[in-house]
């Protein structure tokens, strides 16, 4: 089972998840070059490349999950024209909620393997949590070694161990 190589949504559940997200394409690959590299972890249903000037991206959606799963296992970082792709799971940013309107505290001195997911876990004892994320290095896709937490509520203390 693939451990997480980047954000993920606080509750995203991959196990019915069978699309993957593609980034950092060099821009002279194809959908049919993606769905030629991609198709060696499982058959592929369909693919959408979206197109950029420097990098594109893209999504491939497989039959079923374990085909999705190895390829995040074994195309993360591949070259491709001299460029390593990342491979996630895909995800709607619509499955987070909107914090705009919340509470929102600043968590900093992070580990380099704490993700979104591991960041909400340590404040879900809170009831009013609502959301969690690490800032990454887009050039690197490194953590930056803080994120922010959002709470639906204003607490008085927010005392940690």
């Amino acid at each position: 089972e693939p451990v997480s190589n980047g954000n993920l949504p606080p509750g995203f559940d991959p196990s019915t998840c069978r699309s993957v997200y593609v980034g950092n394409v060099h821009p002279n690959v194809t959908e049919s070059l993606l769905i030629e590299v991609f198709q060696g972890s499982g058959p592929v249903e369909r693919c959408k490349l979206i197109r950029k000037e420097k990098s594109s991206f893209g999504f491939v959606d497989y039959y079923d999950r374990r085909s999705a799963a190895l390829a995040i296992m074994t195309l993360h970082g591949r070259h491709i024209y001299g460029q390593a792709i990342k491979v996630n799971w895909a995800y709607a940013s619509t499955q987070r909620e909107d914090t705009s309107g919340h509470f929102h505290i600043f968590v900093g001195d992070l580990s380099s393997e704490v993700n979104d997911a591991t960041l909400y876990a340590c404040f879900s004892t809170y009831p009013s949590c609502s959301d969690a994320r690490v800032m990454w290095d887009n050039k690197t896709g490194r953590s930056r070694g803080y994120g922010f937490v959002s709470f639906r509520n204003q607490q008085r203390k927010l005392k940690l161990l």
